[in-house]
């Protein structure tokens, strides 16, 4: 997700260094293998993201590292990608369509880099990929779980880190503060202390505008973070990462490019999908994409993401959409009046929505 007024010059000067990000044009599947070298590439800057040099505005410079073909493609030939990521004139990066789409058509999934429960869905979902389990064992209150030994596998890059600290103060922390984010920059970096991800694994997403009082609350989460892994001797060069810029860094684009997860739990129709996600509680936990991120705010989107079953996100397009047109998504409640809806976006995303609907005063 992106702020609104970020410059044209931030954006022209987000390459730096090895960072190597390369056209998809009609090669899926070689793309995403270069996708995922450039992505351990990275040395850039925590703090001021550089792009590409020479990138104009109506040159992509992005696809999906993911599926893009409508769902009723054959899968042997397979379409065009139907999006593109590029230079918007206000709002830096977007996402647009390649093609003319239709109503409820699949953009693309998305699978998450970057996953956590919600304190109060621990035991109850998933730890690797969120999904609701069918049984839930109270009687171990400590332990997690996971829905297949695929995602146990693949939860191993950060568990057998995570597992070897004590949490409790850093959870309380949250808790009663009611913080979720800190909670993906622990599991990012267990995941950096594994060697299953890069240290600057984010580095590319915007970062969200901090005031001197969420930088303070951010110390004091770095602070307990740091000393969990103290505490369980893991120390030296295993974190000599995890400084105090990085988790804030992190933490600043964690904030506006994180999703909450909402399961429609097995809904295809887009609309039954819409209404289940509208309560808070059934939020499972938040994520983060890559992907995903890139997609620019409106008060009246023509796209939307929903979770059928666990985080593996699914990008639909709610009307028909002209080719060349801007693909947007809804950062927040659309239900909500003017107002509040513009000091939702000013407090939790740090800009100003210019959509027409917000300018028309609806």
């Amino acid at each position: 997700m992106l702020c609104a007024d970020m410059r044209r010059g931030d954006i022209q000067s987000f390459q730096s260094h090895e960072l190597s990000i390369i056209h998809l044009h009609n090669n899926v599947a070689k793309y995403s293998t270069r996708f995922k070298m450039a992505r351990v590439a990275v040395r850039c800057s925590r703090w001021a993201p550089r792009f590409l040099p020479s990138i104009s505005k109506n040159e992509p410079f992005l696809s999906s590292t993911f599926s893009t073909a409508p769902e009723n493609a054959n899968p042997g030939r397979p379409g065009p990608p139907p999006i593109r990521v590029a230079l918007t004139e206000s709002s830096g990066r977007g996402v647009f369509a390649t093609r003319k789409i239709e109503t409820g058509e699949l953009l693309h999934t998305a699978k998450p880099i970057l996953t956590h429960p919600s304190l109060s869905s621990l035991h109850t979902v998933c730890y690797f990929c969120l999904r609701k389990l069918r049984t839930a064992d109270a009687s171990q209150p400590q332990s997690v779980s996971y829905c297949s030994q695929e995602c146990q596998q693949q939860a191993q890059g950060f568990h057998d880190i995570e597992m070897t600290a004590d949490w409790s103060a850093y959870d309380n922390y949250c808790r009663s503060n009611g913080l979720k984010y800190p909670l993906l920059v622990k599991r990012l970096a267990c995941m950096v202390m594994s060697g299953a991800a890069h240290a600057n694994l984010l580095v590319i997403l915007q970062p969200a505008s901090l005031t001197p009082e969420m930088i303070s609350e951010m110390e004091e989460g770095f602070g307990l973070l740091r000393n969990a892994f103290i505490n369980s001797n893991i120390m030296g060069e295993q974190m000599s990462f995890l400084t105090k810029q990085w988790y804030i860094g992190i933490l600043a684009r964690i904030r506006i490019n994180a999703f909450r997860i909402e399961l429609a739990g097995g809904y295809n129709d887009l609309l039954s999908s819409l209404a289940a996600s509208i309560e808070a509680e059934a939020a499972v936990g938040n994520a983060v994409y890559m992907l995903p991120s890139f997609y620019n705010h409106d008060c009246d989107p023509n796209a939307h993401i929903i979770w059928i079953e666990n985080s593996d996100a699914r990008l639909k397009a709610l009307r028909d959409v002209d080719e060349g047109e801007e693909l947007r998504i809804c950062y927040i409640d659309a239900s909500m009046d003017h107002d509040a809806r513009q000091s939702f976006l000013s407090q939790g995303f740090g800009f100003r929505c210019n959509c027409p609907r917000c300018l028309s005063g609806d």
